[in-house]
């Protein structure tokens, strides 16, 4: 009987076609390796565009060599030691910038060990196994090692992740601080400036109370009618009821002096009478740079969020992959009893080989959770273009309402300067007999006045100018001991 016909296929026919299929078989193993590693690296950062003005709007250009505003000292413009002083000791003692500090040492402490749930690991255990029938009890001690590979951009994930969490710390101690100092400068100029107010307000007082007894002596001569006097006498009573403001803003703001300096009580030297209220002068802001806006601690916050987004949106796309890894274990186990009789022989056994963790149906949940961090991601990245916004919007007011201001206080010197020239005036006719002392009373009362509205002026340009300072991020330098900067070349990626 004979058999079947032999079968020939095409590569016993044609051997150098075996050839060259094995050899583009081996061509294939790279492509077969990246396509099971797609996805190693962590997609690229969203680029960061802000939207910041090529220059301000609000900017003074009255100077035709612009300098540059310190942002680092910016205090010193009102030329007072005393402020200095207390800017100094409050960076020194204050609690908030305490806090955050130590929030920044762990945090770093954590970015310093960001990698090594990537780095093999040993483990060791014990444990005492009986078996099921209850004849035999053994004590097992054995050591794991094991060591993942991050794959699908896992590691870089990870350090985004790690760089993220330090921005925000460092963010949030910059932010201790721009908030510490322009509270620091704004309590000072606000108790120097109750303090100059209520010095006025008493001068104004006994102004309206000499009026009120020279008026009194002419009522009583039947010069002038008793309703001049009931005027004069409200007019009094009204200035005895402004000086309790003053004296409010002075205890209020001493208090918390008190609280930015990390000290329970004011100190003495604060409530003494006799300092002068801080004053820019003829200080003008005339070129500020947008590039300023970087730093301000909102948006350095609002970008570290878009970091630690973009990590947590990577480490979930790599959990859709399997994860690859080597482990080893050493084990040995001592046969404690058997069958109700000591028996203490031990044996020990070694393994080494792959692990790998791979998903394979979880009803999307993996996937899902990808996609979700892809819209927090996305989120972020809006969040930090309003950051920008908003920082623009608040530093273009603050230019808008010092450049303001200045004119209000120039406007407000010269109404002084005309009123003290009437004052002066007044006093030398009343020398001469050429004017009443009540008329002189009523020219100082003016006068009075127009220096409070003076003070008032100065206070609101000192604060605005405060403001601004503030919304460009102006603050001192964190010390080197707490924010000495890290490598950048493993830190973090440019985004901008």
């Amino acid at each position: 009987m004979n058999g079947p016909p032999p079968v020939h296929d095409s590569a016993s026919r044609n051997p150098s076609r075996t050839s060259r299929l094995s050899m583009a078989g081996w061509r294939m193993l790279p492509a077969l390796a990246l396509t099971l590693l797609v996805g190693c690296s962590a997609a690229p950062l969203p680029a960061l565009k802000p939207p910041v003005p090529q220059a301000w709007r609000n900017a003074s250009t009255a100077t035709a060599n612009p300098a540059l505003p310190d942002l680092h000292n910016w205090w010193l413009a009102f030329n007072d030691p005393a402020l200095n002083d207390l800017v100094e000791r409050a960076t020194k003692d204050n609690l908030d910038v305490a806090a955050a500090s130590e929030r920044l040492l762990a945090a770093r402490t954590l970015y310093d060990h960001s990698n090594d749930k990537y780095l093999p690991n040993l483990r060791g255990d014990t444990n005492q196994v009986i078996q099921p029938d209850a004849s035999a009890s053994y004590f097992i001690a054995g050591f794991d090692a094991l060591w993942e590979v991050p794959l699908f951009g896992a590691l870089k994930s990870t350090h985004r992740l790690a760089n993220g969490n330090l921005d925000a710390a460092r963010a949030q101690l910059q932010g201790a601080y721009v908030t510490l100092v322009a509270d620091v400068v704004r309590c000072w100029i606000e108790l120097r400036t109750a303090q100059e107010q209520a010095r006025l307000l008493t001068a104004v007082h006994d102004a309206n109370h000499e009026k009120l007894r020279l008026l009194q002596i002419r009522a009583g001569l039947k010069l002038v009618s008793p309703v001049e006097v009931a005027a004069a006498q409200a007019e009094l009573a009204r200035s005895d009821i402004a000086l309790s403001g003053p004296q409010r803003a002075i205890n209020a703001n001493a208090q918390q002096l008190a609280v930015l300096l990390g000290q329970s009580e004011p100190d003495p030297a604060w409530l003494e009478e006799g300092g002068n209220q801080p004053q820019l002068g003829d200080w003008q802001i005339t070129s500020a740079p947008a590039d300023m806006l970087r730093t301000r601690p909102e948006i350095a916050a609002a970008e570290a969020d878009l970091l630690r987004a973009a990590g947590d949106a990577g480490i979930s796309h790599a959990d859709i992959y399997p994860h690859i890894g080597l482990g080893s274990s050493l084990d040995w186990s001592l046969n404690l009893l058997h069958h109700h009789r000591v028996i203490r022989s031990g044996e020990g056994i070694f393994s080494l080989g792959p692990v790998v963790d791979m998903p394979l149906f979880d009803w999307g949940s993996r996937v899902a959770q990808a996609h979700a961090k892809d819209h927090e991601l996305q989120a972020a990245v809006f969040a930090y273009r309003q950051a920008v916004l908003q920082g623009v919007a608040e530093s273009e007011t603050a230019m808008s309402d010092l450049q303001q201001l200045h004119l209000r206080e120039v406007a407000t010197k010269q109404e002084v300067q005309a009123l003290d020239g009437n004052a002066d005036a007044l006093g030398k006719r009343r020398s001469l007999g050429l004017s009443s002392t009540l008329e002189l009373q009523d020219a100082l009362i003016a006068q009075q006045n127009a220096q409070l509205e003076l003070v008032s002026a100065r206070a609101e340009r000192d604060l605005a100018y405060v403001s601004l300072y503030k919304a460009l991020g102006g603050a001192p330098l964190p010390p080197v001991d707490v924010a000495a900067d890290y490598d950048n070349t493993t830190h973090k990626e440019a985004v901008n």
